[in-house]
């Protein structure tokens, strides 16, 4: 497929933001300045004070004695970057590949696009159009290469559409100042009449090198597609990633219900070809107001079920605000794993871990409560209880040992040892009462001790003896002593856990 490219061009940015936010200034010549050298220079106007005779570079003063009715309002530092940036945004819902173009323009890979809206006229055209009703006026054109584009829509009048393979002629006309050149290059060739493109694209390479430096060179071969040149996204898009423009604004649930059970079916068809399933998904629908309304989605087994995923998204779906209206919804897979055929086959007899439904359930669980809520822990390598387990990161992880079944352990085990006061008769033998929160337990029944070590490796405190306890309320209880009784040194005493 032949890439097409759109330059769209901002005749007054910075003066038509602040016409948007005050609408008054519409019919005033406007300028925006900034103080240089103790003078007060303008760095942006309106069209009503380009047509007084009132451009960028001159003085506020000399302005003032052209039009004493002149409108000034202070520039805002880095207010063209902002305008852009927020613009490119908006942008993504003609090409998902936009990035800033200086201090006035954007550049859009168009490739493959123009199709959603009936043709490159109706798509360049519904660019401006909508620029224009945001109140920002502009110029675009679409070619074949950058350079064209660029050099059209800021030189080329009214018309905006470059034919492909019909650079060259689509440039013949254009001043030189369209090839993107410096300045002090577009003034040596002016002195040399050489006016227009047409008067020097065709001369040999090595004159004009010669003459005009190898900038020119380049400039023309960018231009005519001899040289490569392409956009680095503004926003990096996503590899999986389907799009559906609306013909009109949809403001509806069931709108968004369909919308969204369509681009899951394309989504999913492309999985399948390329044996992957997704592990989250991004539901971004773009409003006619500029809003973005997004909502997303993980699964804890690759997954490229439609009906499974677009349940996982319905709980959310009442959180989206249509507003005045979507007019595109955008699903995006940023991170997906391998799926082999096991996962998405429906299994006849259960399969623990992994049986489809345990992974759905867990799904649809996460998408009310938050996957930090579901844990999964697996047996580690440690010897002291509050060490020996470890969150698993997903339901394929496999456990490195096995679980310890040889012992009892509690049902319930404290993150952290709890120091207890308790009574015992001789050293080594369980206690008759512990003390723990305020409250007295009296022991009846007592198991023990089972001895567990220091871990050499880390070398943190001393050896443990534990006991299995009962009270008076039969309560199950998992105590331990800390190290030995020494002389006058008595032990600490610690609960670990609840046996019921």
């Amino acid at each position: 497929m032949e890439r097409r490219y759109v330059s769209i061009w901002f005749h007054h940015l910075k003066t038509d933001w602040f016409t948007r936010q005050d609408p008054s200034l519409t019919d005033q010549p406007l300028v925006l300045c900034s103080p240089s050298h103790g003078r007060l220079m303008i760095t942006a106007t309106n069209r009503i004070a380009e047509t007084l005779g009132i451009f960028i570079g001159t003085t506020v003063a000399d302005a003032r004695a052209i039009h004493p009715g002149l409108t000034v309002m202070d520039d805002l530092p880095g207010l063209s970057s902002r305008l852009l940036h927020r613009i490119a945004g908006w942008c993504l819902l003609f090409s998902p590949v936009v990035n800033i173009d200086g201090e006035d323009g954007l550049l859009m890979d168009a490739t493959g696009c123009s199709h959603l809206w009936e043709g490159e006229y109706s798509f360049v055209s519904a660019i401006m159009q909508r620029l224009k009703n945001k109140g920002y006026e502009s110029n675009a054109a679409i070619a074949d290469t950058i350079g064209a584009a660029w050099a059209v829509a800021r030189f080329g009048g009214k018309s905006f559409i470059v034919e492909p393979g019909r650079q060259l002629q689509a440039l013949q006309e254009l001043p030189a100042a369209a090839l993107r050149i410096e300045p002090q290059v577009t003034e040596r060739l002016l002195k040399l009449g050489l006016r227009q493109i047409g008067n020097f694209i065709s001369m040999p390479g090595a004159s004009l090198r010669r003459r005009f430096g190898p900038e020119i060179i380049t400039r023309i071969g960018q231009a005519l597609g001899c040289e490569s040149e392409t956009i680095e996204p503004l926003i990096p898009p996503v590899p999986y990633q389907e799009r559906l423009p609306c013909l009109e604004p949809i403001s509806t649930l069931t709108g968004i219900q369909i919308g969204l059970n369509l681009l899951l079916e394309q989504i999913c068809h492309r999985l399948h070809q390329e044996q992957m399933g997704l592990r989250k998904a991004v539901f971004k629908c773009y409003r006619t107001d500029g809003k973005t309304e997004t909502t997303e989605i993980g699964t804890s087994w690759p997954s490229a079920n439609i009906q499974h995923l677009y349940k996982l998204f319905e709980i959310k779906l009442d959180t989206i605000t249509p507003g005045p209206g979507i007019e595109l919804f955008i699903l995006e897979a940023p991170t997906i794993e391998t799926l082999t055929p096991s996962q998405e086959q429906l299994w006849e007899t259960a399969n623990g871990l992994q049986d489809h439904r345990l992974t759905e359930l867990i799904d649809r669980l996460a998408g009310r409560i938050g996957m930090n809520q579901i844990n999964r822990y697996l047996p580690d390598e440690h010897y002291w209880p509050e060490r020996s387990m470890k969150r698993a990161e997903s339901l394929q992880e496999i456990p490195t040992i096995s679980w310890r079944t040889d012992k009892p352990r509690p049902l319930q085990l404290l993150p952290s040892p709890e120091r207890i006061e308790v009574m015992a008769p001789i050293p080594d033998y369980p206690p008759m009462l512990f003390r723990y929160k305020g409250k007295s337990h009296r022991i009846v029944k007592a198991d023990g001790p089972e001895r567990i070590e220091q871990e050499w490796w880390i070398q943190q405190g001393e050896h443990r003896d534990y006991y299995n306890v009962e009270d008076e309320e039969a309560g199950r209880y998992w105590l331990f002593r800390e190290g030995h009784y020494s002389g006058d040194k008595s032990p600490h005493w610690f609960i670990h856990g609840f046996f019921s």
